[in-house]
């Protein structure tokens, strides 16, 4: 898939494909995305680098989550989950009170879980493969 041919009328989340906290974030969205509103694709995939470099993002400089909605803006870390957050049904939705705090000390937390997350729930040694089911949310 080109970057031209990304849809336009969905946000597009890129996650850690081989983080299990990601993985299970992404299922945690896809089971609270009531309105359809979240397409997935991996950092790891080439679709996920052509996206990063469409933005002008260095995949160095990123390592669990970009929130990208095609020819609007793109949202990164802390910003980007609360983003993520606000379309979401249900409890999560709330965490969206938390956007009054300052986003260096959201970064910072963070980026203090980003930094840990295979230590404390593990890596996979492949990028998830979705159900028949769930294959037209994923677009890598």
């Amino acid at each position: 898939m080109e970057i031209n041919d990304l849809p336009k009328d969905k946000k597009i989340i890129l996650f850690d494909g081989v983080c299990n906290l990601c993985d299970a974030s992404v299922q945690y969205v896809i089971k609270h995305d009531k309105k359809d509103v979240f397409r997935f694709a991996s950092l790891q995939s080439e679709l996920g680098e052509k996206i990063l470099k469409h933005i002008g993002i260095n995949p160095a400089h990123i390592d669990s989550i970009v929130l990208y909605e095609p020819g609007v803006s793109y949202y990164y870390k802390s910003t980007a989950a609360l983003e993520i957050a606000k379309g979401l049904s249900g409890i999560f939705t709330l965490a969206t009170v938390f956007t009054i705090l300052p986003t260096g000390l959201r970064d910072f937390v963070y980026d203090y879980v980003a930094k840990n997350r295979y230590k404390w729930y593990g890596k996979k040694e492949a990028c998830l493969i979705p159900s028949a089911d769930l294959k037209d949310k994923f677009l890598d």
